[in-house]
């Protein structure tokens, strides 16, 4: 029986479908739906009556500031999901990917498939439908082999940390929608001094805590010093690992409290305590640029990896001039 794909737009719409990876999950389909600014779209593939694959893209707005620009990107975590060990996994990416490419390109300016895990997967099929590649680094802390979670810290991260909490500041999770409120309000503010660094609506932290929560993928943790809020991290965990999606803190104001430190020890830790194999950091930039983000995660102990993004834009001669450039 031949292989039939379907593209829902509309969360009501979508069955049940099995599957543990969180971004390619149901819940962030809602949580994507529900963000002013964003679209999802989820194919899933099916044979014999039975669902063997899926894939979920979220098209979002992109304003630059500088240069100035505002375009409509289409982006992917990974490479789907897949349910039948012995069904050939690139072969089923290879048809997702054509139903994607000719969607998203409708709506989108350029599609971008980041946080691969095997960064030679799909490469025919990648190719086949004139995408390019771009080398990428991944940092990423191993929990699995040490006892502590500071074990692997610079000494002057350690002193930070406990420089931080002597001198009163507090983390924990989040427990309230007020306080997930004004976790996402300080964030907004953290991001939006970073030009380079995409911020979502208020929203989406408010529908992550709604919708995925309660069903542990996903947590937010705060920083907090007199009862404010003043840095705090949102988590995504996946199968057996967690990821920090976004982390900041008010560094300026309480630099003696080291919010953006505290951020991401506490992510780490409870991680730990949870027992998850790593936890990645989503966006650590270029591998051939200086990137301030990148040498403080650093200071936490992680590994550097190198990886790469795929990228397809809608415009045709743009996208061959790329082709060659990145041959």
């Amino acid at each position: 029986m031949p292989l039939k794909l379907t593209t829902y737009y509309r969360g009501s719409d979508i069955p049940e479908l099995p599957g543990k990876n969180t971004f390619h999950s149901t819940e962030l389909f809602h949580t994507y739906e529900a963000t002013r600014g964003y679209t999802p779209l989820l194919i899933v593939a099916s044979q014999d009556g039975k669902f063997v694959s899926k894939l979920l893209a979220v098209i979002r707005k992109s304003i630059r500031i500088f240069p100035p620009a505002i375009i409509r990107r289409c982006e992917i975590y990974g490479t789907g999901e897949y349910f039948e060990e012995t069904a050939d996994k690139e072969i089923l990416f290879g048809e997702m990917l054509q139903r994607l490419t000719k969607e998203a390109l409708r709506e989108a300016f350029i599609i971008e498939f980041r946080n691969l895990e095997n960064s030679m997967f799909g490469y025919k099929s990648f190719r086949q439908n004139h995408y390019f590649a771009i080398n990428w680094l991944r940092v990423r802390n191993s929990l699995h082999s040490i006892e502590r979670v500071e074990d692997r810290f610079s000494s002057s991260r350690i002193r930070q940390v406990k420089k931080g909490l002597k001198n009163g500041a507090e983390v924990r999770e989040a427990k309230t929608p007020e306080e997930v409120r004004e976790f996402s309000q300080m964030l907004h503010n953290v991001y939006s001094s970073k030009i380079r660094r995409h911020f979502p609506s208020k929203e989406f932290f408010r529908y992550l805590e709604e919708k995925m929560v309660s069903n542990k993928q996903s947590k937010i943790f705060i920083v907090t010093y007199k009862g404010k809020i003043i840095g705090g991290s949102a988590c995504i965990y996946s199968q057996w690992d967690a990821y920090l999606w976004f982390s900041g803190g008010m560094r300026k104001t309480y630099a003696l409290q080291y919010p953006g430190v505290l951020a991401v020890w506490y992510a780490l830790y409870d991680a730990k305590k949870r027992k998850y194999d790593h936890l990645e950091f989503m966006d650590v930039g270029l591998p051939f640029r200086q990137y301030g983000y990148r040498d403080f995660v650093l200071r936490f102990g992680g590994m550097q990896i190198s990886t790469r993004r795929w990228f397809r834009f809608r415009w045709r001669w743009l996208n061959r001039l790329l082709n060659k450039i990145y041959e």
